[in-house]
């Protein structure tokens, strides 16, 4: 049986499961390795000179260190190497704009860093558009020390909207499945991050396996599968509490694959108590069940589409895995995906015009993106062999997945050209199962 159909399959219960498992609060984690893979020559050039510092201690973030791998591993930037950057203006008198000419350089972002009292330090930053030598952004933040690397990605998220038109992503958050150990003493770790990976948080911990997080629209709470009770069962964690609800947990069959309707309200799930996998949607508050559909095949892996009208799902009623998409209230499917033997695990953009999906064909399995606007045109934006779990960032401009490297399951984010790659990967053990969380307040 190939990879990405294992996969699937675990996520329908097919597990072997032990005997113990326990839920945690926010703790500690093991951090995630990261680099970034490729480039993109034809992106914007932006300059990020270091911020100045009036005095006192080195600080615990370079916000412009932070903000140039941002813009980095976007795929619409391209940072000039700190080591190029041979002047260290401060503000807007003091740039000598014929130096940035000659360094190629179209826009340019400059700041400073100074004591703001009672434990917390003012930030401000300019971007400035080299050719027509215009101010084009002039912001300020106040926060402690500890929050500079958030600073530094709202700071790139409005240099990203103000440059492209599109909102910025880089101040969000992810959540994957850890595993480390092996066999009978491996530990499962369902882990919130920020969108580069820093600053992991443990949000559950089991010995037995943890599948499919999915944050709800307001990014407050995640929904899991976990088998901690011997056979699997969704639940909902409040990530700042910690406290958690149990949603579906049938004895009889398999309870998995839970998405959020967008307005937060409902849950999209796979659930077989009925005979085979359906899809079900389940009222959060009133734990109400309403059965979608009705087909002898293995329908799983529910997605809503932005409108809240449609659900997108997996199943393999033409015989091999493929995307269908009918009424969230039910009724008539029809297929979605023609293009290649095997196509899985839908993640739609906010926009609902692009599906990033699992394409397999022979032994070979990418993440494909289906533009809807285009005909469905499908272009692939990983290269395989086994990958898996695409997730888009709230604005579609990149996406993670997981993908294999030897024995080790590790996460890619990728920008939606497919050109620029990040990997994020443990130093002990494996990583799986990403989900890219929404917008945070502004």
């Amino acid at each position: 049986m190939n990879p990405p159909m294992r996969r699937m399959l675990s996520r329908l219960a097919i597990l072997l499961v032990a005997l113990t498992a326990f839920v945690a609060g926010p703790a500690a984690a093991q951090s995630l390795n990261v680099d970034i893979v490729g480039g993109l020559k034809t992106a914007t050039p932006i300059a990020v000179v270091p911020f100045a510092q009036a005095g006192g201690a080195p600080l615990p973030t370079d916000v412009a260190d932070v903000i140039r791998a941002d813009f980095n591993r976007s795929g619409k930037f391209r940072s000039l190497d700190k080591a190029d950057i041979v002047e260290t203006p401060s503000q807007g008198s003091d740039i000598k704009f014929a130096t940035w000419r000659l360094l190629k350089q179209d826009f340019l972002t400059i700041g400073r860093i100074n004591d703001a009292g009672g434990g917390m330090l003012k930030v401000e930053y300019e971007l400035w558009d080299v050719n027509k030598q215009q101010s084009l952004l002039a912001q300020s933040f106040t926060a402690p020390a500890g929050d500079l690397r958030g600073v530094a990605h709202q700071i790139a998220d409005q240099i990203y909207e103000k440059v492209t038109g599109v909102r910025g992503a880089f101040w969000t958050r992810i959540a994957y499945i850890t595993a480390v150990g092996t066999g009978n003493n491996t530990t499962y770790s369902l882990i919130v991050a920020d969108s580069d990976g820093y600053n992991p948080q443990v949000v559950a911990r089991s010995r037995e396996s943890l599948l499919s997080p999915a944050w709800s629209p307001d990014g407050s709470k995640i929904a899991y599968v976990s088998f901690e009770s011997g056979n699997s069962a969704v639940y909902v964690q409040n990530i700042s509490t910690g406290s958690r609800s149990l949603i579906a947990s049938h004895p009889r069959g398999i309870n998995s694959a839970p998405a959020w309707s967008p307005d937060g309200s409902k849950l999209a799930v796979s659930l077989s108590y009925v005979g085979n996998p359906e899809i079900f949607v389940i009222d959060v508050a009133s734990r109400t069940e309403t059965r979608v559909t009705n087909n002898f095949a293995i329908d799983t892996e529910p997605t809503f589409t932005p409108d809240g009208q449609s659900i997108i799902f997996t199943s393999d009623r033409s015989g091999k895995p493929q995307l269908y998409q009918m009424s969230a209230s039910g009724g008539a499917a029809q297929r979605v995906t023609f293009q290649g033997g095997f196509n899985a695990s839908a993640s739609v953009s906010y926009d609902g015009k692009q599906i990033a999906m699992v394409q397999g064909n022979g032994n070979v399995y990418r993440i494909a993106i289906m533009d809807r606007s285009l005909g469905g045109q499908v272009r692939f934006v990983s290269p395989g062999n086994v990958d898996d779990s695409p997730s888009f960032a709230p604005n579609a401009s990149m996406l993670l997945y997981a993908a294999s490297q030897g024995t080790r399951g590790v996460l890619y984010a990728v920008s939606a050209d497919g050109l620029v790659r990040q990997r994020l990967v443990l130093s002990d053990g494996d990583v799986r199962e990403p989900s890219w969380g929404p917008y945070r307040q502004r």
